[in-house]
């Protein structure tokens, strides 16, 4: 990987260094989503919060770290998208910007047995890959936060419980694991690094912590402090992949 060379080549030498861009592929939790409310006609949205994303967190380190750089970044995250639907797009909304690096994450919206099969998932991913790798484009594979395990008793809404059910049966049914697990033999395969934050959020819920209440909307949306856990897994695994 080389992303940490080219921050490095313009921190000594800016003038003379083509800038740096980070694209960041992925679902809701990508974009920066976080609260449910209802809007008219009882249509459920997202509070959007661009700011608190996880790659604003890794915007913020590496301005830290490197002072004189200022990266590019551009965010391809959509709420509600799935691999498929990425793999669609990923022309369009990331390599038409020409990243050095893109991130990618899915998985929340996949693993729902109605919307993606697992085989979908994984060839999806594959196809993203492939196009990434086409380009010359670096690529970190991302795995997502846990769900809800439970239903939260800040929940109080019928609409929103019956979602959080939905989910709480498919991350507690081992069903997102699956996807998960599935997700990094493909980056093994393929030798793509992986940010495995997933597993970061397994160990904090065997330790005891109500990973439930870590999130936004008591379901599958990070809280704004809980995507610092990302940025900061994310340039750890930038400077671990420096060659």
């Amino acid at each position: 990987m080389n992303i940490i060379k080219k921050i490095k080549a313009k921190a000594e030498d800016n003038a003379h260094n083509e800038g740096v861009t980070l694209a960041f592929l992925g679902d809701s939790v990508t974009q920066g989503c976080f609260e449910l409310y209802k809007k008219e006609g009882n249509v459920v949205e997202t509070v959007f919060d661009k700011r608190y994303s996880y790659e604003a967190y890794v915007f913020e380190i590496f301005c830290m770290l490197y002072p004189s750089v200022t990266l590019n970044i551009i965010n391809a995250g959509i709420s509600g998208d799935r691999a498929c639907s990425g793999a669609e797009r990923v022309e369009r909304d990331v390599l038409s910007h020409k990243p050095d690096l893109t991130v990618v994450c899915y998985g929340l919206n996949d693993c729902a047995p109605e919307k993606t099969s697992l085989e979908e998932y994984i060839t999806s991913l594959g196809n993203i890959f492939d196009k990434l790798k086409d380009s010359r484009c670096d690529i970190i594979f991302m795995t997502p936060n846990m769900m809800n395990t439970k239903i939260s008793p800040h929940l109080t809404d019928k609409d929103y419980i019956d979602i959080a059910e939905r989910k709480a049966k498919l991350q507690n049914d081992g069903i997102l694991d699956l996807f998960v697990d599935e997700a990094k033999k493909l980056c093994n395969e393929r030798k793509i690094p992986v940010c495995d934050c997933y597993s970061l959020w397994k160990k904090l819920y065997h330790g005891g912590v109500d990973t439930t209440e870590l999130l936004a909307n008591k379901i599958n949306h990070p809280t704004r402090e809980m995507n610092k856990l990302f940025a900061y897994e994310l340039v750890k695994t930038m400077f671990e992949e420096t060659k």
